[in-house]
């Protein structure tokens, strides 16, 4: 589904991003971890295409995000077909990012009518349904600063699937939430897990990562350290960075 290949990226003198490589299959969850500064948020705005990586490249489906290959050359694509096809990986921010002076429902409708083309009744319809399965369903009338924390990222990984996305990229979904909310946004992200959606997951939470994961990845100094089964780098980090990761959470 998604391929990184010698992704690097700088910010000003800094190497953000060095060389990073990584393949996440269809219907997969890769957790990625790391402390902070070591890449792991240019990784997922890499992939998704707000970051343009200086070197690499990156696939989501067989197909560039930004380009076109032509005669062997990489041609930069429009804004608009970029939009298009950055719509098919949703993205989750930490801090919502929902619109404060629209409703829950219109939060939802807003990018498949502009992007997508849909009639305003049929992405509400849809957008019911998404609210439901959030159980956000008794909220679409109220605005973002009228809700909790923890609703206000269920109504955003809601606004994500309206748009039908191939996959999710989640960007430490739970740091900006009072420890009491975290638990209802990590039981909708176990449910799609389960449901097979295809999931990148940037995040802290080593025991969802444990449970929930199908690859967890260690990022430091913008470099993949170590990859494979949770269980296996969680139980026995090879690299002392990640030994020193872990000592610290436990």
């Amino acid at each position: 589904m998604i391929s990184v290949r010698d992704v690097t990226k700088s910010h000003g003198p800094v190497r953000v991003l060095d060389g990073v490589s990584l393949d996440v299959e269809a219907g997969t969850v890769t957790c990625i971890i790391g402390r902070s500064g070591s890449g792991k948020s240019t990784l997922l705005r890499c992939i998704n295409h707000l970051d343009v990586p200086d070197a690499g490249h990156v696939l989501v489906d067989g197909r560039f995000l930004g380009y076109d290959l032509r005669e062997d050359k990489l041609h930069e694509v429009s804004e608009a077909v970029l939009a298009r096809r950055r719509a098919d990986l949703g993205l989750v921010f930490q801090s919502f990012n929902l619109f404060s002076h629209l409703t829950v429902m219109e939060n939802l409708i807003v990018a498949p009518r502009v992007v997508r083309g849909l009639g305003r009744e049929e992405a509400m319809s849809a957008a019911r349904v998404l609210l439901e399965r959030v159980g956000m369903g008794d909220k679409a009338d109220y605005r973002p600063g009228d809700i909790s924390g923890g609703e206000q990222q269920r109504v955003a990984i809601a606004r994500a699937l309206a748009m039908k996305p191939k996959a999710l990229l989640f960007d430490e979904p739970t740091s900006a939430l009072d420890p009491l909310l975290v638990g209802e946004v990590l039981k909708v992200m176990r449910d799609l897990a389960a449901g097979g959606i295809t999931m990148i997951v940037v995040t802290h939470e080593m025991e969802f990562a444990r449970d929930v994961a199908d690859q967890l990845v260690f990022l430091e100094d913008g470099r993949v350290v170590e990859k494979g089964p949770p269980a296996d780098l969680l139980d026995n980090p090879k690299s002392h960075g990640l030994q020193r990761m872990l000592s610290r959470a436990s």
